[in-house]
């Protein structure tokens, strides 16, 4: 059977997308975009291999996303005020695209290809940018990446889940544990 006109990789992958931002990763299904695109799910299949594909596309469609925003955020930006933008947009951006930011944090192992290495790789060596003025050497720097993905990663984990009832900023309290996880870097190589 030949495709339908007017059907593509990108248009799966962007009902794909569609999907997974109004009902979390987990929604998306070979079954669930043929549905959204108003075939059949064996038509798919003359534009993806299947649905391993489709979650690799969606993850280097969202690494590429997530890695767009961070940047222009923190375009001509280093240090302490590069960073409170990055984490800012980074927030920014699970709220607003919470199924790509889910589909770019969970990657599994056996998706990443090259592509995907390539994208993460991106956004690391962005973030490494932005700690340049800590003077870090490579492997602590390394570590600092992590360290502060785990730090706002949580804050927008926690934010979505709504475990912050407290009557205080959100935005008020990353400020202020980004300060302290950058005076420590500071005081530790600065």
């Amino acid at each position: 059977m030949p495709p339908r006109p007017g059907l593509d990789a990108n248009v799966v992958l962007m009902a794909a997308v569609d999907i997974a931002d109004q009902q979390g990763v987990q929604a998306v299904t070979l079954a669930s975009v043929a549905a959204s695109l108003g075939v059949r799910s064996p038509s798919l299949y003359n534009h993806i291999r299947g649905l391993e594909e489709l979650k690799a596309l969606l993850a280097l469609y969202a690494l590429e996303q997530l890695y767009n925003k961070i940047s222009e955020a923190v375009e001509g930006l280093d240090g302490r005020e590069g960073i409170e933008q990055f984490a800012h947009a980074y927030i920014r951006f699970a709220r607003e695209r919470p199924g790509l930011y889910e589909s770019a944090q969970l990657v599994p192992q056996e998706m990443s290809g090259e592509e995907i290495g390539k994208a993460k790789e991106r956004v690391v060596d962005l973030v490494l940018q932005l700690l340049k003025p800590y003077g870090l050497p490579q492997q602590e720097a390394l570590h600092a990446v992590r360290g502060l993905r785990s730090l706002i990663h949580g804050f927008a984990a926690l934010k979505k889940l709504g475990g912050f009832g407290l009557p205080l900023s959100v935005e008020e309290s990353l400020d202020f544990n980004l300060r302290i996880f950058l005076a420590g870097l500071e005081q530790s190589f600065g």
